[in-house]
């Protein structure tokens, strides 16, 4: 290695269905957290580029006494998550000081999202000021926009908070909203930029925490949004400012969305309300369904990108 190296570059080239799950597995053993960035971007008629192909998962190993230890770790890990479903074999680079900083930003671009939302990162301007801006730093936590669960929450919050149709009944003014392992904030920050009056964020990671609030100063909302440790029995359990809201959010994935359905993830929600779940594969669905269902929870609406469903559920008063 490169003695003037100062961190070890870890990267992978995955697709959509597997970049959550390959950053979860390189966020353990990396510092300064994990990027999942698009590889290549294509234009569009408004001239501001959206990303297709495959995703690169990034993250660096710092060089110190712990770094092959952690290398056979990691390498280890994504082993056993290959098991799951082939990956291809992690690329390893040497990098300096400098050049790190420079990697996490060089595949970044505005991301449109729907008819009036762009995802910007920290470092670049928006061009389009007819689109409302979300900003967020892409390395500091999950939810950077360029994955399909966080898009089709995304198009769904601009359905629902923004448009007049929407389910929310009219008499909820000041809504609030409950977002479920918000990691980097994204969603309660756009769910505020489109309307929301004010939104609590939980996650069980610390470090996600950390950084939903340094985005949520990016964009003006700390006041907004309150960012707290903890999970549905939490929020259940009255610790935080708000306990039941007529709009929920939990973009996470299909298994742990099941059980968080059976704790109560849906008693979070009021009457005739909407709860967005996001992070289920095509094939998970029918499971998914189910578990709505038991609780005796309506479908209202469904999008689709790729592989990927995000389910629009309501607790609709029967006569």
């Amino acid at each position: 290695m490169n003695i003037d190296a100062v961190w070890l570059e870890v990267s992978m080239l995955v697709d959509g269905e597997m970049a959550e799950a390959t950053a979860e597995v390189l966020r353990r053993y990396v510092s300064g957290g994990v990027v999942i960035e698009s590889t290549e971007i294509a234009d569009d008629p408004d001239g501001e580029g959206y990303p297709v192909g495959m995703l690169r998962v990034c993250g660096y190993l710092p060089v110190d006494e712990s770094l092959d230890k952690k290398r056979r770790s990691l390498e280890e890990a994504l082993w056993y998550l290959g098991r799951i479903r082939p990956l291809p074999d992690p690329v390893f680079k040497a990098v300096g000081e400098t050049n790190w900083v420079e990697s996490w930003k060089k595949h970044y671009h505005p991301v449109p999202i729907g008819e009036r939302l762009v995802i910007v990162p920290v470092w670049l301007e928006n061009d389009n000021s007819a689109r409302i801006e979300v900003c967020i730093d892409p390395g500091m936590a999950f939810g950077t926009g360029t994955h399909p669960t966080t898009q089709l929450c995304l198009l769904i919050l601009e359905k629902y908070v923004v448009k007049p149709d929407h389910l929310i009944p009219p008499e909820f003014s000041g809504l609030e909203m409950i977002d479920v392992g918000c990691g980097s904030g994204i969603l309660s920050i756009a769910g505020i930029k489109l309307g929301v009056e004010n939104a609590l964020g939980v996650d069980i990671d610390p470090e996600a925490i950390t950084a939903a609030r340094k985005n949520a100063e990016l964009n003006g909302v700390s006041d907004r949004l309150d960012l707290e440790i903890g999970s549905v029995k939490d929020v259940l359990a009255g610790k935080y400012a708000m306990k039941c809201t007529p709009l929920v959010v939990a973009n996470i994935l299909a298994p742990v969305l099941i059980r968080l359905l059976d704790v109560g993830l849906g008693d979070l929600l009021t009457t005739g309300g909407i709860l967005i779940l996001s992070g289920i594969l095509e094939e998970q669905e029918a499971e998914v369904l189910r578990a709505v269902q038991g609780k005796g929870l309506d479908i209202v609406d469904r999008l689709q990108q790729g592989d990927w469903v995000a389910l629009v559920v309501s607790k609709i008063e029967h006569p």
